[in-house]
């Protein structure tokens, strides 16, 4: 009963604003790729290069090859499609931004999530009796957001560790217990934004499909007394 409730919320809120889940979610998805190199870019040295890796053009004869679909999933999983870098004084890369096939899976997934978010929150704004302000719905949107922008997991070289957190990357020179506490942070921080988007949205969903509910049900009851009256 509770899940159906959700679903039919959800989905109601998602088909009157198709439009408003898919900007969002690329909006999301542009920050997730183009965020980390502008912080490196202001904090550490301007990006220099970028590059679609070129083995892709040999993707089709990969998946088409005789290996086991076992190693080719596993090695199709952490393949970097592309990657930002900026040159250092002596040849090697200052930085190094790359993003894999997980990555923009990840970065995919919490748009869709922060979109539909949105949605549930603009249809129970709309339909709400009390108020149109922002209310702790939007407020634990907006920081969960914040949080998934500021704290997601990067692939990158020449900051000290191989994972950190978008914030870590303002920081240069830290000691490697710092470093090694910031990578376990993205990594964690990663997966409480998308269970707490989850929640949201099952909440948020729950509130739309009873308010459905409810409105149905006062219309059939409208519709019954003016059919007696008759």
């Amino acid at each position: 009963m509770i899940v159906g409730t959700v679903v039919r919320g959800v989905a109601r809120a998602v088909r009157a604003r198709v439009g408003t889940v898919v900007l969002v979610a690329a909006g999301v998805v542009a920050l997730d790729v183009l965020l980390p190199p502008l912080v490196l870019s202001v904090f550490r040295a301007p990006w220099t290069f970028f590059m679609f890796n070129p083995w892709l053009k040999r993707l089709p004869a990969y998946v088409a090859s005789s290996k086991p679909w076992s190693e080719k999933l596993d090695f199709l999983s952490r393949v970097a499609l592309f990657w930002f870098s900026a040159d250092g004084p002596y040849g090697a890369p200052e930085w190094g931004f790359a993003v894999d096939t997980m990555d923009v899976a990840r970065f995919v997934l919490t748009g869709l999530l922060i979109g539909v978010y949105v949605a549930l929150w603009l249809e129970r704004r709309a339909t709400a009796r009390s108020g149109v302000g922002l209310g702790a719905p939007g407020a634990i949107g907006a920081g969960v957001s914040v949080l998934g922008l500021s704290t997601g997991p990067c692939s990158v070289v020449g900051c000290g560790a191989p994972v950190l957190p978008v914030v870590g990357l303002v920081f240069a020179g830290l000691s490697s217990t710092t470093l090694a506490l910031l990578s376990q942070l993205s990594r964690v921080s990663a997966v409480a934004v998308v269970v707490a988007l989850v929640a949201a949205i099952a909440w948020l969903g729950w509130d739309a499909g009873q308010r459905r509910a409810g409105s149905t049900g006062a219309e059939r009851a409208g519709a019954r007394g003016a059919a007696g009256r008759v």
